[in-house]
């Protein structure tokens, strides 16, 4: 499972015009779905994710997390995440989850998070987006479930 997260003072997600998820200060994540990702791969990037101190504190450090500033989860599914590029100009997903599991696992990820107390905003799984992001720092973090 792959997450590419963004430190952002505020982000909305629309489609087809309407407003599917926002959130004010937190993060952008944009989530995709391997093959062969499993509850425990959501379950390790929930903690990396919820846990990640990158919020400055009184001193200017990156030293706080989502918790100890009141801030939210953007969640978008992005299969495009698991692009190979190794071979020719156009891309292969073939890495990528079935849609019925990385669905699936999707929606795990996203309840592992509520249930840590996090407020979570979503797109819509499948769905094509429009994602309004203001990144802040700018701060872009890359996770891997594979390369613990």
């Amino acid at each position: 499972m792959r997450a590419v997260v963004q430190r952002v003072s505020r982000a909305e997600v629309r489609i087809d015009g309407r407003v599917a998820g926002k959130i004010a200060r937190g993060f952008v994540v944009l989530l995709g779905v391997a093959d062969g990702d499993t509850d425990a791969d959501a379950a390790f990037l929930v903690d990396r994710i919820v846990g990640m101190r990158i919020f400055a504190d009184a001193a200017g450090k990156m030293n706080l997390a989502l918790a100890q500033v009141e801030s939210a989860l953007l969640v978008v599914s992005q299969f495009t995440l698991l692009a190979d590029t190794n071979s020719g100009r156009r891309p292969s997903f073939t890495k990528a989850a079935p849609p019925d599991e990385a669905r699936r696992l999707y929606q795990h990820f996203l309840s592992l998070a509520r249930i840590r107390g996090v407020k979570v905003g979503t797109g819509e799984f499948g769905a094509t987006m429009e994602v309004d992001l203001v990144n802040d720092g700018p701060v872009t973090i890359i996770l891997d479930s594979r390369e613990k």
